[in-house]
């Protein structure tokens, strides 16, 4: 159970950090995301079949998912169209391309063909049988998590990252400084959709097969995730910012797990899960709104009301 929790958690993780960067950072409302993470998954299947190895397959899906950033950036800053609708539109034709990139079909199974995966498996049971092989894929994935975590907060700490940052505060400062704001902005939403890209290519191999579909509110659990990190973890250190990030994506799949796992006894079923997101995202936001502890201490630490006390005989009135 915890290993499930922990590898889905991570794997989700990348595609929460690339929404932490368009819609923290850039201040940018991207739903090319829902297009981008099955588009990982397709262009990974796509290389798989044709012979490819694995990791050149998953850099080709990176690459993939800067491309449908590209197309994102072009519509919103050369056709001036707004930034939800221009990834609306840019979701939508992906879902033709990533048919065209499985020759037509909706999916494709990975299970004759190896993977990244199922090499990690294969080698856990043979070399160490008696721990099971999906601890494996959580110290693959913490290593790969922590490499990409790393290089973005090397990144942030840059001068072209503090300028990202600057950029989606106040557009106007990075103007005055000289620096082109369509630039950055593209560049960073180039990456958020590769980070995307990359997470539905790790969760086609976890799955065992990709799925044009798969990115369905895709972009509203990694809110989810990004609202209940932000919940847990309150910090400006852009290095505690990516690690709650992280530690929302797990608790986001673990509570999806336990939905699935036991909300019959309230009388949920899977078409719920839908629901309980927005609910979760609901009150993640009304609760940021309101500091929690500073709520409770006002609410408990009451001064007596002015008439609560009676007058003295020799008081006048």
């Amino acid at each position: 159970m915890i290993q499930g929790i922990l590898i889905e958690g991570l794997i989700y993780g990348i595609m929460v950090l690339g929404v932490f960067m368009e819609f923290r950072i850039l201040n940018f409302c991207d739903m090319t995301v829902d297009g981008s993470f099955p588009m990982g998954a397709c262009i990974l299947a796509a290389c798989l079949t044709a012979g490819l190895p694995p990791l050149f397959a998953l850099l080709l899906a990176f690459a993939g998912g800067l491309i449908a950033g590209v197309i994102t950036s072009l519509i919103y800053t050369r056709l001036r169209i707004p930034d939800l609708l221009a990834g609306i539109l840019t979701m939508t034709m992906l879902y033709s391309v990533n048919l065209r990139i499985m020759s037509n079909k909706a999916n494709v199974s990975f299970l004759k063909i190896p993977t990244v995966f199922s090499g990690i498996t294969k080698y856990m049971e043979t070399a160490v049988p008696q721990i099971s092989s999906d601890w494996g894929l959580v110290l693959f994935l913490i290593l790969t998590v922590a490499v990409l975590k790393g290089i973005l907060d090397l990144f942030f700490h840059t001068d072209f990252g503090l300028t990202m940052g600057a950029l989606g505060a106040n557009e106007q400062m990075v103007v005055s400084q000289g620096v082109n704001p369509q630039t950055v902005r593209m560049i960073g939403i180039c990456l958020g959709n590769g980070l995307a890209a990359l997470s539905g290519a790790f969760a086609a191999m976890y799955n065992g097969f990709a799925d044009v579909g798969s990115g369905t509110g895709v972009v509203v659990s990694g809110l989810a995730s990004l609202m209940l990190g932000e919940f847990v973890l309150r910090s400006n250190h852009i290095g505690l910012q990516t690690l709650r990030v992280l530690i929302g994506s797990a608790i986001y799949r673990g509570l999806m797990f336990f939905g699935r796992s036991y909300g019959y006894k309230v009388g949920l079923t899977s078409n719920d899960l839908k629901l309980i997101t927005g609910l979760l995202i609901i009150l993640c936001l009304a609760l940021s709104n309101v500091n929690l502890f500073t709520f409770i201490k006002e609410h408990t630490t009451r001064p007596p009301k002015s008439g609560c006390c009676k007058t003295g005989a020799g008081d006048v009135s």
